[in-house]
């Protein structure tokens, strides 16, 4: 039970913060960052800002409701894993360790899931009970 409590503050703490402090600015003040958002991959800079909302705005509510829990982890390992290492490459660690701590702890969720108090544990206890 306590593990599954761990997850769960893990998930809704880690993925609340991304949504709300990262995400959510993002979306809101999209028509002005999709020109100048940092394109560190390439793909210019509005296609790595959708990228970006996808991953701090909808994965990220996924993961904290549970639901598709380490797949939604995924593209948000994703987005940190190109923030740490190439967008704040150059950067002072104070500057990019905040990238890293999301790597870890989503990359911590995608590993062991969601826990039982999630919609993916919802759902796995309905399949289980089923003749």
């Amino acid at each position: 039970m306590f593990l599954d409590l761990g997850l769960l503050l893990l998930r809704v703490g880690a993925g609340g913060i991304m949504l709300l402090a990262h995400g959510m600015g993002k979306l809101t003040n999209y028509s002005v960052m999709s020109a100048q958002f940092p394109d560190p991959l390439g793909l210019g800079p509005t296609f790595t800002l959708l990228v970006a909302i996808f991953a701090e705005v909808f994965c990220a509510f996924l993961v904290i409701i549970g639901l598709s829990t380490r797949w939604a982890a995924l593209p948000i390992v994703g987005t940190m894993l190109a923030a740490g290492f190439l967008q704040h490459a150059r950067d002072a660690w104070q500057v990019k360790e905040l990238a890293f701590v999301y790597l870890i702890v989503f990359g911590a969720i995608a590993l062991t899931g969601p826990g039982a108090f999630s919609l993916d544990g919802m759902i796995r206890m309905r399949r289980s009970s089923r003749p």
